[in-house]
This record gives structure tokens, sequence and C-alpha cells, in this order.
């Protein structure tokens, strides 16, 4: 899946609640937590909508299976429907 954000977009500072010994070791490991933050959360958001179109794509995959047994034996309700 393609990463939607690009190399130069705007940025802008926010407001994070995080432990705060564990920003501290963190800051020990890395001169850049921002970026490193920023990757974290970007692959997030590609995990994160990867599995919704998987789910979609499943959901596409029930229905199509659905539809063509209801093409080839039709419902069991049609022979009772009134219409």
């Amino acid at each position: 899946m393609k990463i939607t954000q690009g190399i130069q977009a705007r940025k802008r500072p926010v407001n994070l609640t995080l432990n705060e010994d564990l920003v501290a070791q963190a800051k020990g490991m890395t001169n850049n937590l921002s970026a490193v933050v920023e990757s974290l959360l970007a692959d997030y958001v590609v995990k994160h909508n990867e599995a919704r179109y998987a789910k979609a794509r499943h959901a596409d995959t029930a229905t199509e299976a659905w539809n063509a047994f209801n093409e080839r034996a039709s419902s069991f309700a049609d022979e009772y429907s009134t219409l």
C-alpha cells in the first residue's frame, strides 16, 4: 500500500500525553524523537488501512459468493412469495 503523506507535507506542533520515563529513554536513543514518532505513526496508519481494506475485500468476496449461490439456487422464500 502506498503511504499517502507527502515528504514535503506541512508539519505542525501537536500535544501528546506520554509516559515521562519512556520519553526520557527514547530521547537518549535518538536526537530526533519527532521523526521516530512520525515514522511509527505512519506505519500504524498503513497497517490500519490495510486491515480495513482486507475486511472490505473479505466482505466483497462473501457478497459475490452469496450472489452466485442465490443465482444458482434462488431464495427459499421465492416459492412462498405473493408477488
